[in-house]
C-alpha cells in the first residue's frame, strides 16, 4: 500500500477547514467553541484562520473534536 506524499502545512489547513465547518454546522460560535475547550477565543481564531501558521497538537484536536461532538477521523476528511 503506497503512502501519499502530504505537505506538513496541507494536513494543518485540511484540519483547520474541518474544525470551522463542524463548528459552524453546530451553529457554535468561536468563542463558544474556546469555553467548551477551555482554550482562548484567539487561540480557536489563529487555528481557523486562513492565512495563519498553524501549530496544534493532536491532543488538542482531540479535545475540539469532543467538544463539536464529532469523532476525530472526521478533522482528517478530504470530502464531507
Amino acid at each position: 500500500m503506497g503512502r501519499k506524499n502530504v505537505r506538513r502545512d496541507d494536513i494543518y489547513e485540511l484540519v483547520s477547514r474541518n474544525i470551522k465547518y463542524y463548528r459552524k454546522q453546530r451553529n457554535m460560535t468561536q468563542a463558544q467553541l474556546a469555553e467548551k475547550t477551555q482554550y482562548s477565543h484567539e487561540f480557536i481564531r489563529r487555528i481557523e484562520a486562513p492565512s495563519t501558521k498553524k501549530n496544534f497538537s493532536i491532543d488538542t484536536i482531540c479535545h475540539i473534536s469532543e467538544a463539536l461532538d464529532i469523532d476525530i477521523k472526521m478533522l482528517f476528511e478530504k470530502e464531507r
